[in-house]
């Protein structure tokens, strides 16, 4: 019987003990004495938000079909319990053995979001591993970094041996075998990690040296030996149909975010809007087939016994065959009773006959996304919906039962003005006009329009890379024009308006395109108590200004300074296969309001093809 490494008395003190004891329905448990290769997954923010990963089920199965790795599970402990942890020097531990992760070979975090950072130090402090990759020695688990944050990974490069960029799939086992090898051979941790950065997709930042221009920009970013490549290419599986798949994925004893079985339909993206990271570095579009799809969710659903299963992707609508796995789906398990969520769907007729057959008779709401108010604006970001489509979605939906729609846009744009910050509240206007205009005895009770802004952030590899951000009293600023000419709108009582924190906003942007140097304020707040800054109620501002003023950095620097066209960013030496030039051109189209085809239109020459396939390859031009 495992002996758990909190005592009875601490889990009945902490909140939700059930998030440290491990032992859930499929849960990998094997002889530590009989692998070669100990692996801590972990994901650096709560068990709840964790344990809804589909990256790490995906890893975490496949992982553990090697005879010769163990690959465990560790998340950031909650607030009450890392007082405890820290004040009797209780060292993290992995939840499947209980062993202190100390005492693994690697120790590997997903890096899904910016604002974990801070979460990111805590994981290894507790670990009681040393933050800097430079200070560790031998008996140190090798730390690797990977996710969509690890696109720029430069801001945490002091923190990690090594980087893996791109989809997890390809180059793992490679590391592994040259793990082993090096082990046989009684390599020290160094040679290990020369050799591994000659692996495609792996990037180890203490064999690269970076030099400054007198205004703080980047100078140069070359590797310090002969043998290290000097670009690392992202990693792609293209075969989709034999892509690993989590055939037992893990289901947790307490209530998770996600708590479905999860059924990825497809990768990559066609539309190419402007803002979008993921919808670039996951190009080139890649599909599932049907029959694989079929076998995944009967086999997920029987080995977790979940009821609702979810299908995956950056934008479902564009799966080929998304009514034949729908109908499917109902067709199968709808006798069963299993619930079946479709998120990232377009608005058009196509869609919401999809979502009519999953629905119960009440309706849930609607999500769209148009992303921004008026036409010109929706062109400058490359979203492809017009006014005409998104009114006529919202009419068929309002026929169709629905009375709820969630509109999530975004402000503080390239090239936005105040105009198109009113255009927010007229739209949602319009859509509940739309409503009205039925009769009043086919209308399914009250219309509720929930309009929620985010603030825009920057992203390495989009076109909006090269783009200022504002100061934060102009975003305020930019809130409060759109609620102001919300209370104006005829349907004002219709409509609900919640918009996001700006000083959150800001940070986000200075981690998003940062460089190394961001790594010493990143430790400067942590050490000052900085923790879990993705939620409101930990998050502090003013932890952020003194770690900036302490370090001599500034946060203006990262955020309001637009960059030259040749400016060299901390992340030019991974090639994702969407090229510099493209997003030029696209920067250079959205200055113009111009609009890219998508890529079922269209091919535009991003670059993708490169990688010998997805929709890219079918596409004209």
């Amino acid at each position: 019987m495992r002996k758990l490494a909190l005592s009875d008395e601490i889990l009945l003190s902490v909140e939700k003990p059930a998030r440290y004891i491990g032992g859930e329905i499929n849960a990998v448990m094997k002889n530590k004495n009989e692998v070669a290769i100990r692996f801590a997954m972990c994901f650096p923010d709560v068990y709840e938000i964790g344990m809804s990963h589909l990256g790490i089920q995906i890893l975490y199965d496949m992982f553990n079909k090697r005879k010769d790795v163990w690959c465990e599970r560790v998340y950031s402990p909650w607030i009450d319990l890392d007082k405890i942890m820290r004040e009797q020097k209780i060292p993290l531990f992995a939840l499947e053995s209980q062993d202190a992760i100390r005492d693994f070979d690697f120790l590997g975090i997903t890096l899904q979001y910016e604002m974990c950072y801070t979460n990111v130090l805590q994981i290894l402090d507790l670990a009681q591993i040393p933050l800097h990759a430079s200070e560790r020695d031998e008996q140190d688990p090798l730390v690797i970094g990977g996710g969509p944050c690890a696109y720029n990974p430069e801001p945490l490069a002091p923190f990690f041996d090594l980087f893996y960029i791109g989809e997890g799939e390809t180059v793992y086992d490679a590391l592994f075998d040259q793990y082993k090898s090096c082990q046989a051979n009684h390599a020290s941790r160094k040679e290990f990690l020369h050799q591994a950065a000659k692996l495609p997709g792996i990037y180890v930042p203490a064999f690269y040296e970076v030099t400054y221009q007198e205004d703080g920009t980047i100078a140069s970013f070359l590797p310090k030996e002969a043998d290290i490549p000097s670009v690392i290419e992202k990693q792609v599986v293209m075969d989709m149909a034999c892509a690993p798949y989590p055939e037992k994925p893990l289901v947790s004893y307490i209530k998770v975010t996600q708590d479905r079985v999860v059924l990825e339909i497809q990768r990559g993206c066609i539309r190419g809007c402007r803002f979008c990271q993921a919808g670039m570095i996951y190009r080139p579009l890649r599909e599932r087939s049907l029959e694989c799809l079929k076998e995944h969710a009967g086999r997920m659903l029987k080995t977790t016994g979940q009821e609702e299963i979810s299908l995956s992707s950056l934008s479902s609508s564009d799966y080929s065959e998304l009514k034949e796995i729908v109908t499917y789906l109902i067709d199968e398990f709808g006798s069963q009773n299993i619930n079946i969520s479709l998120p990232s769907l377009r608005i058009d007729a196509f869609s919401l006959d999809v979502m009519g057959k999953i629905q119960d008779v009440r309706k849930s709401s609607l999500t769209f996304a148009p992303e921004a108010g008026s036409q010109r604006m929706r062109n400058v970001i490359n979203k492809g919906l017009t006014e005409e489509v998104i009114l006529q979605g919202a009419n068929e939906a309002f026929h169709g039962g629905w009375n709820k729609v969630k509109l999530y846009f975004m402000l503080g744009l390239p090239m936005e003005t105040d105009e198109d910050r009113q255009e927010i509240a007229h739209l949602a206007d319009k859509i509940a006009r739309t409503y009205y205009d039925i009769p009043k005895e086919e209308r399914n009770g009250k219309c509720q329009i929930t309009v929620s802004t985010s603030f825009f952030v920057p992203k390495p590899f989009t076109p909006f890379q090269w783009a200022p951000m504002h100061p934060m009293g102009d975003y305020l600023g930019f809130a409060k024009t759109v609620n102001h000419e919300i209370k104006d709108m005829l349907n004002h009582k219709s409509i609900r308006y919640n918009w996001h924190q700006a000083d959150v906003t800001l940070l986000e942007g200075v981690f998003a395109r940062g460089d190394r140097q961001i790594a010493a304020v990143i430790e400067d707040a942590y050490r000052n108590g900085a923790l879990y800054d993705a939620w409101t109620e930990y998050w502090n501002y003013d932890r952020w200004l003194a770690a900036f003023a302490h370090t001599g950095l500034s946060m203006d620097f990262y955020t309001l300074r637009e960059r030259s066209l040749d400016e060299i960013f901390p992340w030019d030496f991974i090639r994702v296969g969407v090229t510099k030039d493209f997003l030029k051109r696209e920067w250079k189209k959205a200055q113009e309001a111009e609009v890219t085809p998508n890529c079922r239109q269209q091919c535009s020459g991003c670059g993708a093809r490169c990688y010998g396939g997805g929709v890219c390859i079918e596409g004209k031009g």
